[in-house]
């Protein structure tokens, strides 16, 4: 036990034992250098009979034998020394002390040999080696005092401790995406892997420009999906960047199909290399509903500002005319007509005429009383309030080359047909995101409606940047496709992204029900959500205290999060942090991963060297463009003069005929 008796007997044994080596050392002058004590008179019978006994003992049979049993008694004082514990303090210092001191302590006898007289050659000597001697004590005492248990500097930045395991196996199935990656535990590099099982619960890869999401996440998810007879839809921002890799994976995968599927491109700036397609084909719009979802999709996609307030009167009465209109033309003559152009068209007719048409059709009627009570009431400015926003709104898409595009029937759009399986690519422009993401939101909106249907083939929906769209009811589709076999990859720059285009509600709806996060760097409320999310791990924590006698360090475990926020902020490009989900038939333990993913960056080069570009689909030049973009105008005036005379020369239906 240490009390205050112990430390004072253990202090007084120590001085003692250092008194002891003072007292040797004396002696040894003594004898060694009796002539200059005789000299200086400092000599007696019994101090020289003293040392007649003591030299019996051999203490002086060698010279240096007395100097190391002073030095002896010299060093285990000072094993037990404790001195005031100073941090600048270090073995160096010491150690230059007590080397030099020892030399000093033991070539000081040369000085006997100098060729002066005894007392000066005595006094020489004494001092030197008094001098060697102090130097050693001190040396000793600093040693004492240095911090022996000092906190570890290596890692300043707890890289180490933040380490924890992660999946090793290669775990694969039929549907799943298995990422090479290389990780740190502790001080080694381990490899390891990110195996999505389950992408049917959907899959989110996060991060800002330049943290490789595009190359080092999602080509992975495109060329695994299609060797594994995934068909596919993939929505690419920069075109065709993503399109070219899903082009010619198909050309190298397609034989491996049960059925080959055809490769399809959506593209409004080169009409040369893009296929046709009608988003409101009708022998896909069942009931007025997929009117009205489609009126939505379009009409929210042009006006983003909107999405945060449906229900309002001036917001939901534009999306009933505008459904008024679609189903009108889904009806009329079987959806000979029943395209966005035409509805486009339609919509810019008069009031007159347009509320006519519309009249004639039982099943819209709820919808377009309003307008037609309003009108006739002469209530223009509620009604142009009403019609205008989604005239002014729809009117921005007045385009020769998207008519073009958009009146076609290349291809429909339910690509996981087991018939008619399809790999469609459809391109965004940066610098036309509001007028082309409009458009592509009611492509994609369409296809999901199709494709999350029981019975088809599996399928994987790849969105790019996808805030840029609009996709109304997202988190249903996340959460029912699982059971069609839909997977889901969503790219997302920064979750406030997500928030600012689809609202707070919606967009933590989406993060929090998504089974597979993948992110990059990413900064802010993203980080700490994700930081969150992963969870803790224990994590070793040493804390110094330094008194006058001694140091104490005292350590402990503490859980503390597996990937704080600052370290997701900090993530290089190719470095990755998340989660995974497992299957109830292949249970993950370790689902959290800090990894680097590995790239063979050489042969993805070489590959991307080799790419083919996509072919030309067809001819296109103005006139084409134009002769359709005027042929669609004409067809809206060839049924709005039909269906008057028709109504006019029938008796029983004049009366729809709407005159003002």
């Amino acid at each position: 036990m240490q009390t205050g008796e112990n430390e004072q007997a253990l202090r007084k044994i120590l001085d003692m034992t250092r008194l002891i080596s003072i007292i040797i050392l004396v002696i040894h002058f003594y004898y060694y250098c009796y002539a200059a004590f005789l000299e200086w008179h400092l000599v007696s019978g019994f101090s020289d009979k003293i040392m007649g006994n003591i030299h019996h003992t051999g203490l002086f049979s060698n010279f240096h034998k007395s100097k190391l049993f002073a030095l002896g008694f010299l060093l285990i004082s000072l094993i037990g020394a404790k001195g005031r514990k100073d941090e600048k303090l270090n073995y160096k210092t010491a150690f230059a002390y007590i080397i030099t001191g020892t030399l000093i302590f033991f070539i000081s006898y040369l000085s006997l040999y100098l060729k002066i007289e005894i007392v000066q050659a005595a006094i020489a000597y004494i001092s030197i080696t008094a001098v060697g001697f102090l130097l050693i004590l001190s040396g000793g005492t600093l040693l004492s005092r240095i911090i022996k248990n000092r906190l570890s500097d290596k890692d300043i930045f707890n890289t180490e401790n933040e380490t924890f395991p992660q999946e090793e196996r290669l775990l694969e199935n039929e549907y799943s995406i298995n990422l090479p990656a290389r990780y740190h535990l502790k001080d080694k590099v381990r490899n390891s892997w990110i195996n999505i099982i389950n992408p049917f619960r959907a899959l989110m890869v996060l991060g800002t420009p330049g943290s490789g999401k595009s190359y080092f996440v999602i080509r992975h998810v495109i060329t695994q999906h299609i060797r594994k007879g995934f068909t596919m839809f993939i929505y690419d921002f920069k075109f065709d960047d993503l399109s070219k890799i899903t082009y010619n994976t198909w050309l190298k995968y397609k034989h491996l199909y049960p059925k080959p599927p055809q490769f399809y491109v959506i593209n409004f700036d080169d009409l040369t290399r893009t296929h046709r397609c009608n988003p409101l084909d009708p022998s896909a719009m069942s009931d007025i509903t997929d009117a009205s979802e489609s009126a939505r999709t379009i009409l929210l996609g042009l006006n983003r500002e909107w999405i945060k307030r449906q229900g309002d009167f001036f917001v939901e009465s534009p999306i009933n005319f505008l459904s008024a209109i679609i189903w009108y033309l889904r009806k009329y003559k079987d959806g000979e007509f029943c395209t966005l152009p035409h509805v486009i068209e339609l919509m810019q007719a008069d009031y007159d005429s347009l509320f006519t048409l519309l009249r004639t059709e039982k099943e819209i009627e709820v919808l377009i009383n309003p307008f037609v009570n309003a009108y006739l009431n002469n209530v223009m400015d509620q009604l142009e309030g009403q019609i205008a926003s989604a005239k002014i709104a729809m009117a921005r898409l007045s385009s020769p080359q998207l008519y073009y595009v958009l009146s076609g029937n290349d291809f429909t759009l339910d690509i996981n047909n087991p018939e008619e399986p399809k790999i469609v690519c459809m391109g965004n422009n940066p610098q036309k995101i509001q007028i082309y993401g409009a458009v592509l939101s009611l492509y994609v909106n369409r296809l999901v409606k199709l494709v999350n249907q029981k019975g088809k083939q599996k399928s994987s929906l790849i969105f790019d940047e996808f805030p840029t769209i609009y996709l109304n009811n997202m988190d249903s589709l996340i959460a029912t496709a699982r059971s069609n076999k839909v997977a889901n990859c969503l790219g997302i720059q920064d979750f406030s992204q997500l928030r600012k285009d689809y609202g707070r509600e919606q967009a933590d709806v989406i993060m929090n029900i998504t089974g597979n996060i993948v992110s990059g760097q990413v900064t802010g409320d993203t980080a700490k959500q994700l930081s969150e999310r992963f969870g803790k791990i224990m994590q070793d924590r040493e804390s110094l205290s330094i008194n006058s006698g001694d140091t104490s360090i005292s350590r402990s475990k503490q859980l503390e999060s597996a990937v704080p926020p600052s370290k997701i902020s900090g993530l290089s490009s190719g470095e990755f942090v998340g989660m995974v989900a497992d299957d109830p038939d292949c249970k993950i333990e370790l689902k959290t991963f800090h990894c680097e993913i590995v790239n063979d960056h050489k042969a993805l080069k070489n590959e991307q060297d080799d790419y083919k570009d996509i072919p030309v689909i067809r001819k296109v030049d103005n006139a084409m463009v134009q002769r359709n973009y005027l042929q669609i105008k004409q067809d809206i005036k060839d049924i709005i003069y039909s269906e008057k005379e028709r109504l006019l020369n029938d008796f029983g239906l004049a009366h729809l005929v709407v005159k003002k």
